[in-house]
């Protein structure tokens, strides 16, 4: 078998199963691990699958600028936003993250509902300046232009001092072993904060994160209280969320 056609199998093998092995694929296809793992690297060089320690898995399609994600599966943010807002209550300090679903998000959020919101999303900030009960706080720190979030030690500091009720955090990444993942490091650990700031995390899914994987873990999927996504989930990730006791909201 040719390296093309091999590697056109181990990308057919990773659409059915949301993974693959190393050792298994190098018993399939009778070669080397060797021959295996530069298969993996071309095909991740490629864009078209995350390597991780023993293989691999499918690659996050939402790791593109923000102005090209606004328009991703825009009709799957709009209703997993709808849903989102629901779950806040009046006199709550809730933290917002950044990107094209929580932008959605503020369209929907109470006008009439007092409750306070943290964000270290100018744009979230800005959406808010017409809602006339909603206390809004923005977290301030150097701007990271790809996602348009401070970032930072004074965003950091900052959000040392908050205890919320509730974080909506975006990923661009669910996936039933490599929990919640993301494009960029620094922004890793700045989600993996400002869920450890509230009470509840949730995270807001739309249907190109599902069974993906990007390069940063933010943290396995136990992180969330409640994963919002449009649609129903295959077996394995809906196992894992209940065995890590996250709430779905579909």
């Amino acid at each position: 078998m040719l390296a093309s056609q091999r590697k056109q199998h181990i990308l057919e093998i990773l659409a059915q199963d949301k993974q693959v092995h190393s050792t298994e694929l190098s018993q399939r296809f009778n070669v080397s691990e060797d021959s295996i793992r530069r298969d993996l690297r071309e095909l991740a060089a490629a864009g078209l699958l995350q390597r991780v320690h023993g293989g691999a898995l499918p690659v996050s399609a939402a790791i593109a600028p923000f102005e090209t994600r606004k328009n991703v599966q825009i009709e799957a943010k709009k209703s997993i936003a709808q849903k989102a807002a629901t779950l806040i209550g009046p006199g709550q300090v809730v933290i917002i993250d950044g990107g094209t679903t929580t932008a959605e998000m503020i369209k929907y959020l109470p006008r009439e509902m007092p409750f306070t919101v943290v964000t270290h999303s100018p744009s979230v900030a800005v959406g808010l300046v017409d809602y006339p009960v909603i206390e809004v706080i923005l977290l301030g720190g150097a701007l990271f232009k790809h996602s348009v979030v401070t970032i930072g030690t004074t965003m950091a500091e900052a959000a040392g001092r908050i205890n919320a009720d509730l974080f909506f955090m975006g990923v661009t990444g669910v996936h039933h072993s490599a929990g919640f993942t993301t494009g960029n490091f620094e922004e890793a650990a700045v989600k993996r904060l400002l869920s450890e700031r509230a009470s509840e995390t949730v995270v807001m899914a739309s249907h190109e994160k599902i069974n993906a994987a990007s390069a940063f873990a933010i943290g396995e999927l136990s992180l969330a209280s409640t994963l919002i996504v449009d649609g129903e989930l295959d077996k394995p990730l809906t196992e894992a969320l209940t065995r890590s006791g996250v709430t779905i909201i579909n």
